[in-house]
């Protein structure tokens, strides 16, 4: 009865045995059919998200066309405006966001604004002298749509830019002119920056209600 038994057993583990090398035998042959014939398993595409799922679109609109005007000198510093203009136009036609066009074509944009002020304060000095001086210029811009005439964007930017005094009256002044021209490419470089920012956030198409309130001065050094 044992002897039976044991025979049983050894019959169905032998079964087991067999079906499972079978199995392996089939799913190797499947896979090696598939993959000579050429097929491949793929995943494409994002991938499941959990919870809700917002829509990525790439913007493809062209950029907005800007105009720089000139800006208005209201400093005591002359020939500021013709250097801090082409200062602002060679930053936004690289670093806004927009294409910089000429007053005779068509534009989307025009910027203009104004220097405000130009002051020059001693930062360190002797008893008989001043040692090291700093330009201070304050500029501000606005920027309107050519059709409607709506005010889209304000700003108004501060830079600085320090030099040393010494005591040659002639080369202070090329000393401070230098300062002038550095503090301008701050400004405009900090301006061109603060526009692309806008550009990207979408909020040239929404109207300026407060443009005063608007207008955070930026310390550029």
């Amino acid at each position: 009865m044992r002897q039976i038994k044991s025979l049983n057993l050894q019959s169905k583990s032998g079964c087991f045995g067999t079906f499972y090398f079978c199995l392996f035998i089939s799913y190797l042959s499947l896979s090696l059919s598939l993959s000579a014939c050429g097929y491949q398993f793929r995943v494409e595409g994002a991938g499941p998200t959990i919870g809700s799922t917002t829509a990525v679109s790439s913007s493809t609109s062209p950029p907005p066309r800007l105009v720089v005007q000139t800006l208005e000198n209201k400093s005591f510093e002359p020939n500021l405006e013709t250097r801090y203009t082409n200062y602002l136009r060679h930053e936004f036609s690289s670093g806004s966001g927009a294409q910089i066009v000429t007053d005779s074509e068509a534009a989307d944009l025009v910027l203009s604004g104004q220097i405000l002020s130009v002051i020059v304060p001693t930062l360190s000095f002797s008893q008989t002298t001043t040692l090291e001086s700093r330009t201070e210029v304050v500029v501000t811009v606005k920027v309107e749509e050519t059709r409607t005439k709506r005010v889209v964007w304000t700003q108004t930017a501060k830079g600085a830019s320090e030099f040393y005094v010494t005591s040659d009256l002639q080369f202070n002044r090329v000393l401070q002119n230098r300062a002038l021209e550095q503090a301008g490419r701050f400004i405009a470089e900090d301006l061109a920056s603060r526009f692309l920012l806008q550009v990207e956030s979408g909020q040239l198409a929404k109207p300026t209600l407060h443009p005063e309130s608007e207008n955070l001065d930026s310390n550029v050094k």
